[in-house]
């Protein structure tokens, strides 16, 4: 994959589902009452020198990026939004969906309706 630029299909989808499930060892942390159980669904491991996020808001409307210059990920909170390459390959998310678009992703984000998300952009 490295040797091509990302399209629509390097779009990963954060749900357990899609996800390698991993388990933290109670060593791990200091004390856990004996109740503890949890688990984490790790769907991407990147190296990063930055990182900022926050709260986005958006209208209908689209933007062309090319290329998008940090890995983004995503949780929509409210609205639909799509993303979609320049192959016509494209992609719709909703409310309590997830997703990461990876650095060098060239295409379109598309605010559907009124949109609310929570995002990390990792360069």
């Amino acid at each position: 994959m490295a040797d091509r630029k990302p399209d629509i299909s390097w779009v990963v989808r954060i749900e357990p589902d899609a996800a390698r499930r991993y388990v933290p060892p109670l060593s791990d942390y200091l004390s856990a009452s004996p109740d503890w159980m949890e688990a984490e669904f790790r769907s991407i491991d990147l190296p990063a020198t930055r990182v900022t996020g926050g709260y986005w808001t958006g209208e209908p409307g689209r933007v062309e990026i090319d290329p998008w210059i940090y890995t983004e990920i995503c949780s929509i909170i409210s609205g639909r939004v799509a993303v979609a390459d320049f192959h016509g390959g494209r992609l719709e998310f909703g409310p309590g969906t997830a997703f990461m678009i990876p650095k060098g992703f060239s295409g379109e984000w598309i605010t559907l309706e009124s949109s609310a998300k929570m995002f990390l952009a990792i360069y």
